[in-house]
């Protein structure tokens, strides 16, 4: 028997593919099913069936769209409310997968009402659960994606399941989450990279702490999170297709500076440093090295029109691809190539980049405004003196508090900043990106 896990380290996800050499199951897939349409022929076997752990809230599901493809039968929670044809399954179901395979549903409430976790069986193998946005490793998903409502009752209901999985299941069982290896749904931060219910007895605060203890401390910790999750959950309700990956609409240069012109959003994909050294005027920055579908799905106006713009077509797929998983499905265009070709002989813009010891060096010489763009949690943790907060994701609301003059902007690695630079320079403010880990601030002094 081989699980196999298909991470999707942009969005700290993790899908699966379980099979015993002939059939197969696969749990909570990603909207791009070309990835575990080809898994499935590279390893020569046959899917019989797709298990949801829950409605999601951070991406859009290829569960639907791969069951009808392959003529797998399509597991839902009888008792989610959704638009499709599917197999109901609720607690305690047992499927059996070909000969060797059975897979239990266990009702896992906390992350959602719904949520299920599925215990897989089978003879000569140790016990294995997937346990979606419930358990993970050293962490539990988080209770408060169906509004605030909600979130005491099902953070209490998170830790009964997290109580129930390791009483059921064995010590030995292995774990296999959806979330917690980046992704939002966590509600902390998350250890390690492969767990077992014994393992999680000794180290996750569901199991080794009290209630009121792990309730407290949970809800204490929680952050923000992106504000494209409001759109996941109805679209996953509603059964969404298929993506479209074929290329986007190619636009030259007087395209480009019309759509710039109109207020639309053109994103420049390269990284940040090749950005900063010259870039169209009017674009914006979101590397495709980094968080592109979190922060781009953040910030940008729900179903607004977005041209990208990239070294090749190769990144502008890619980028695509990002996107499509949270629901951003067309483009209203792209361009690739040279930069100063798709700038269409109008002047390039810059702007300097920098670290801590240059910005600890400056503010020895002139006055300069700091701005902060970390989250709030990040900030409590410590920060520069005299630096103005602003939140990534609230500074286009919130532009107009952004002071007049010199303006270095950072976060805590230096992808957020350039965001931010890239908004900033776009709006006629004079910025330097501070590309730099924030630790580096306190040993020059700041």
């Amino acid at each position: 028997m081989e699980i196999l896990p298909i991470d999707t380290p942009s969005l700290g996800d993790r899908s699966y593919l379980v099979h015993d050499g002939e059939v197969a199951f696969a749990v909570d897939p990603q909207r791009d099913i070309d990835r575990m349409l080809a898994l499935l022929e590279s390893e020569g076997v046959r899917l019989l069936h797709v298990f949801e752990t829950h409605i999601h809230n951070d991406y859009v599901t290829g569960g639907l769209a791969l069951a009808r493809l392959t003529g797998a039968a399509y597991h839902v929670n009888a008792a989610d409310e959704v638009s499709f044809e599917r197999e109901p399954i609720t607690d305690g179901d047992v499927i059996e997968v070909g000969t060797t395979m059975r897979v239990q549903a266990m009702a896992t409430p906390g992350h959602t009402f719904t949520h299920l976790s599925y215990v897989l069986r089978s003879s000569g193998h140790v016990p294995a659960v997937f346990t979606g946005g419930s358990l993970l490793y050293g962490s539990t998903g988080r209770p408060d994606l169906l509004g605030p409502a909600h979130t005491g009752e099902l953070v209490h209901a998170q830790y009964s399941s997290a109580r129930k999985l390791a009483t059921e299941l064995p010590d030995e069982t292995r774990v296999y989450p959806t979330h917690g290896f980046g992704s939002f749904c966590s509600a902390t931060p998350t250890s390690g990279d492969e767990s077992t219910i014994g393992r999680e007895k000794r180290i996750n605060p569901a199991l080794t702490e009290s209630e009121k203890s792990y309730v407290d401390s949970l809800l204490a910790g929680l952050d923000v999170y992106p504000a494209y999750y409001a759109h996941m959950a109805p679209a996953n309700a509603a059964g969404p297709e298929a993506p479209d990956l074929s290329p986007p609409r190619q636009a030259d240069p007087a395209e480009l500076r019309h759509r710039i012109e109109a207020g639309e959003w053109v994103v420049d994909l390269r990284n940040r440093t090749a950005f900063a050294a010259g870039h169209v005027a009017g674009t914006l920055n979101f590397g495709i090295d980094g968080g592109l579908a979190t922060y781009l799905g953040w910030l940008l106006p729900w179903g607004a029109p977005l041209t990208l713009l990239g070294e090749s077509p190769e990144q502008v797929a890619h980028a695509q691809r990002e996107l499509v998983r949270i629901g951003v499905d067309r483009l209203a265009a792209a361009a690739t190539g040279d930069i100063e070709t798709l700038a269409g002989g109008h002047a390039l813009r810059s702007y300097p980049t920098a670290g801590f010891a240059e910005l600890a060096e400056v503010r020895h010489h002139r006055r300069v405004t700091v701005l902060d763009v970390r989250r709030g949690q990040e900030w409590d943790e410590g920060h520069i003196d005299g630096a103005v907060h602003i939140p990534l994701h609230e500074l286009l609301d919130r532009i107009g508090e952004v002071p007049a003059g010199e303006i270095w902007v950072h976060c805590k690695s230096g992808y957020r900043a350039a965001i931010a630079a890239s908004l900033l320079d776009a709006t006629g403010h004079r910025v330097v990106a501070v590309d730099d880990e924030y630790a580096a601030a306190a040993p020059v002094g700041l």
